[in-house]
């Protein structure tokens, strides 16, 4: 039988009108991991189907496989039967404009498009400060026609404030957002709403794992699952609380289901659409391989009311939401990813700043950022001795001279302490071996704010803290923050 129902549509952005429920392309790599192919033509043909069906919005990224060459093919044989909307995922270093400019242009040429119609910047390391310099690179991209809109995707709420304080124009920010991880319907949202950028929520179906096939199952052994989705959310499953606390929330959503004569993914699906800082949410497909579409229009067929609601927030309340904030699964413990444990891919990335000998002080390593003022005025960035690391007062700077996020303090807290957690790294402390921060602020009216960041990082560190204001900060910036740490022989 034939469903009746379209996709709801949303505008993106002026004159940018999508599906509210985009096919995403990630599964692509996992078709073709291990040295695998996939018929191209034939999921080309298949991305077509799903476009006459209203889902005509695509999701993909440089890295997931041959999936930019099949939308290739697709608006190629097709022209505009969708949106091609990529993610640009470079490693972290120099972002000069021949860097971005590649990067950018190798995307367009597999889409065989002019130009992008959502490009999104991801970043590993937030200690390594040129995504400032990438997004400036993409702007004039943009300006140039190469980009129509430009999102991040796994920014969290204070590097998402960063951008758009510093007055970077970011549409979207593609995140995690489901039943199961709800961590974007807090401050992320809150943030979202008030600065006018739209949420593109992936993993609405925890991989396939919210459905009825697993509704009372036993838990899998690790070895009976197969493909990468599901090894990513059952991993999100045993952070929540694990299999139990999930039943719990499958039961929850299969009572609706019934209600409401749908699907489980259904209600999973309708229940993120309907969280207001959401534009759209992506769902999986492997294209030539199987088709959800008819079920997934049925997400579009109803709304769920107070008692649905009220039914799934009883069931959430079983359940831990993962720790930190969206994105965090890619840079910090316990690394909620496909590839499990990406401790080994951070650690390779290069450090932002380098550590030297001080001469005639054996055992004695300092941080020279290449500033002329470290010359002029005699001074190191950051000093360590012996296991004692003290790291001088840093203010916003970016470059040569840059102000990040002027008038922003909150914002600028940010940046410095990425910046003081590379004066540390690069010595062979982090910020969990700081003891004390001091904090100067020029108008301390706006502590609060200041407070809640250094809260953010060192919530669980609580490192001693003075927080004053000054009658004046050399330059027009309006916080300046040194630490001291002491690195502990046992780690």
């Amino acid at each position: 039988m034939l469903n009746p129902f379209l996709p709801d549509r949303v505008e993106l952005a002026p004159g940018l009108n999508i599906s509210r429920m985009i096919m995403g392309l990630w599964q692509v790599a996992d078709l073709e991991r291990d040295g695998r192919t996939i018929d191209r033509n034939a999921a080309a043909t298949a991305l077509a189907a799903y476009a006459d069906t209203g889902f005509d919005t695509l999701d993909m990224a440089d890295h997931y496989g041959s999936a930019e060459v099949i939308t290739g093919l697709l608006l190629k044989q097709r022209p505009g039967a969708g949106q091609a909307f990529t993610k640009w995922c470079p490693a972290p270093g120099a972002m000069t404009r021949d860097v971005v400019r590649t990067g950018i242009q190798r995307s367009l040429d597999r889409l065989s498009v002019p130009r992008i119609d959502l490009l999104q910047l991801h970043w590993w390391v937030y200690e390594h400060p040129a995504y400032i310099d990438a997004m400036r690179e993409l702007v004039t991209l943009r300006s140039e026609g190469m980009i129509r809109e430009l999102g991040v995707t796994n920014f969290n709420t204070d590097h998402l404030r960063v951008l758009i304080k510093h007055g970077f124009p970011v549409r979207t920010n593609q995140v995690s957002f489901s039943v199961l991880d709800r961590r974007a319907a807090g401050d992320m949202s809150t943030f979202c709403r008030t600065h006018g950028v739209r949420l593109l929520a992936y993993g609405t179906l925890a991989g396939g794992l919210l459905s009825a096939k697993w509704l009372g199952a036993p838990e899998p052994a690790a070895g009976d699952i197969a493909d990468w989705s599901k090894m990513k959310y059952r991993r999100f499953v045993a952070a929540i609380g694990g299999w139990g606390a999930f039943q719990t929330i499958l039961a929850a959503l299969d009572a609706i289901a019934k209600r409401h004569q749908v699907s489980i993914a259904n209600v999973a699906t309708r229940w993120v659409l309907e969280q207001p800082a959401v534009a759209a949410v992506i769902v999986g497909c492997r294209p030539s391989e199987r088709d959800h579409s008819v079920d997934n229009l049925s997400a579009f067929s109803f709304e769920l009311d107070a008692g649905d609601h009220a039914r799934l927030d009883a069931a959430f309340a079983g359940s831990t939401p993962p720790p930190g904030d969206c994105g965090d699964e890619y840079r910090k413990p316990p690394f909620l990813t496909a590839s499990g444990d990406l401790s080994h891919h951070l650690a390779g990335v290069e450090k932002v700043y380098k550590s030297v000998p001080v001469p005639g002080r054996p055992g004695r390593l300092r941080v020279d950022t290449g500033s002329q003022w470290e010359k002029i005025c005699g001074y190191s960035r950051a000093v360590r001795i012996r296991d004692r690391v003290l790291v001088s007062g840093t203010t916003a700077t970016h470059g040569s001279g840059e102000i990040i996020c002027p008038g922003d303090p909150a914002g600028q807290t940010v940046y410095i302490l990425d910046k003081i957690a590379a004066s540390l790294s690069a010595l062979g402390a982090s910020m969990t071996d700081v003891v004390r921060t001091r904090i100067f602020m020029r108008d301390v009216s706006q502590w609060e704010a200041v407070a809640f960041v250094h809260g953010r990082v060192f919530g669980d560190i609580q490192p001693a803290n003075t927080l004053v204001e000054v009658s004046n900060l050399v330059g027009s910036y309006d916080v300046e923050i040194e630490a001291e740490a002491i690195i502990d022989p046992d780690n």
